[in-house]
């Protein structure tokens, strides 16, 4: 497990491309305030977005997640355990005033960025204002 990817990954990237192609700019990576050992993927300080790009083994994805049958119970458990810490860096972010977007490794690209425009938008112009 030491050497997968937690950062970087080709879905990642290819939704910063398209948001960097699109003008915005954005923190990756960074530390989610108050909860150690946890990180942001992509974020947007100023308009307080926290965005989540998840891969469907490791975060449980409803369609695609499997389980191991080699040493289930233990992946099981780290599995859920995933999920769980998922669930509680949203809900602490959100207590805290920010938007969490999360977002699954097998969404489109195109898509993705499409959807953390919109959000990057209305929190610049809450009433539509220029």
């Amino acid at each position: 497990m030491s050497r997968q990817g937690s950062r970087d990954t080709a879905p990642e990237i290819a939704v910063r491309r398209l948001l960097h192609a699109s003008g915005l700019r954005y923190r990756v990576n960074v530390p989610v305030p108050g909860m150690p050992r946890r990180t942001i993927d992509i974020i947007f300080g100023k308009a307080k977005i926290a965005i989540f790009m998840d891969g469907c083994f490791w975060h449980g994805c409803p369609e695609h997640a499997t389980r191991p049958k080699a040493n289930a119970e233990w992946w099981r458990t780290k599995l859920d355990k995933n999920v769980a810490r998922d669930r509680e860096t949203t809900d602490f972010l959100r207590s805290a005033g920010w938007t969490v977007l999360r977002f699954w490794e097998h969404e489109s690209a195109e898509d993705v960025a499409r959807r953390i425009a919109e959000a990057v938008a209305s929190k610049r112009h809450p009433l539509g204002d220029p």
